[in-house]
Order: C-alpha cells, then sequence, then structure tokens
C-alpha cells in the first residue's frame, strides 16, 4: 500500500491526499509530525533520495535556521535537523507498494505513477 507522509497543514499534501482520495486508489496517511519520525525511517529515505532532496529549503524553518547551520550542512546534520524539526522535511515523502520512495507532488508525475500500470 503507498504510504504518504507530511504535515496535516502543508497544501502539497492536502493536493497529494485529495488526488489520492479522487482517483479512488487505496493508501495512506502519516502526519510525521503528529505520529513522529523514526531516525531509521529518516535513514531509508535518505537513502532511497538523499539528504539534499528531503530538506526544505523554502520552509519557515529552514529560514529561521542560523547561517553556520545552513552553510556546514552535511548528510549527519541534515538527519539531525529534520528529526529535530520535522517542517525541514519536503512534503509528501511518498512510498509506493514497491518501496519506490520520492518527495512532492505534481499530478502528471503521479498520474504516470499510480494510474499507468499497463
Amino acid at each position: 500500500m503507498t504510504i504518504l507522509f507530511g504535515i496535516n497543514n502543508c497544501d502539497t499534501v492536502k493536493k497529494a491526499r485529495k488526488w489520492f482520495d479522487s482517483n479512488s486508489l487505496d493508501h495512506s496517511y502519516h502526519d510525521f509530525r503528529n505520529d513522529g519520525l523514526t531516525e531509521n525511517q529518516l535513514q531509508q529515505w535518505i537513502d532511497a533520495i538523499g539528504y539534499e532532496t528531503l530538506v526544505n529549503k523554502r520552509s519557515t524553518t529552514w529560514k529561521q535556521l542560523g547561517d553556520d547551520a545552513k552553510q556546514s550542512l552535511d548528510g549527519d546534520s541534515a538527519k539531525a535537523l529534520m528529526l529535530a524539526n520535522p517542517t525541514l522535511i519536503k512534503r509528501p515523502v511518498v512510498i509506493d507498494d514497491t518501496g519506490v520512495v520520492s518527495v512532492g507532488f505534481k499530478e502528471a508525475d503521479f498520474q504516470q505513477r499510480f494510474l499507468s500500470l499497463d
């Protein structure tokens, strides 16, 4: 089953959830701010797509970080920051039933990925 990870008040997460519902696609939703996020889960995402892809540099949380944290960002520091501040993670993180991890929502990409099953 496809799992969407995100936070409830994120507009992009809302669009992705609505898209899945309107296409009657089976999925589950995990709010990583309310339901938590394990270090192991985050590491799996980092291993799959890289911390650079996961860090949301457009977020308010990123903008509030000090320059030292931004300039010295590496895999370990990014992971620690995302665990401490889940809103630093781009959303939604989507894991399909084959284990493929992606981040973000673009309708055309979702149509090709989830509706083109030929």
